[in-house]
């Protein structure tokens, strides 16, 4: 299950065990953000980091431009960190 932030991935994850569902045994689960706190939910959550810090810095860029600075491509790579919330499938 991919979620949209890290925070319904927790949720997805209480859910699932309340369910009587392993994570990551019978679902894989996936966050958005790498809040701090993902290392630390059980099992640790795989999530997708993003610079926040960057992609705010380059949308003023847009906003503001300068010249030819519209045009300019905008190339943020997200980095998936793998932890344990995610695997592969348990046979029953």
């Amino acid at each position: 299950m991919f979620c949209s932030n890290d925070a319904m991935a927790l949720g997805v994850m209480h859910a699932a065990r309340s369910y009587g569902l392993d994570v990551p045994g019978d679902l894989s689960v996936v966050g958005y953000d790498d809040i701090p706190e993902a290392k630390h939910f059980w099992p640790p959550l795989t999530t997708v980091q993003v610079d926040f810090a960057e992609l705010g810095r380059r949308s003023v860029d847009i906003l503001l431009p300068s010249g030819d600075d519209l045009l300019r491509p905008i190339d943020i790579v997200p980095q998936l960190v793998v932890r344990g919330s995610t695997g592969a499938p348990r046979h029953r």
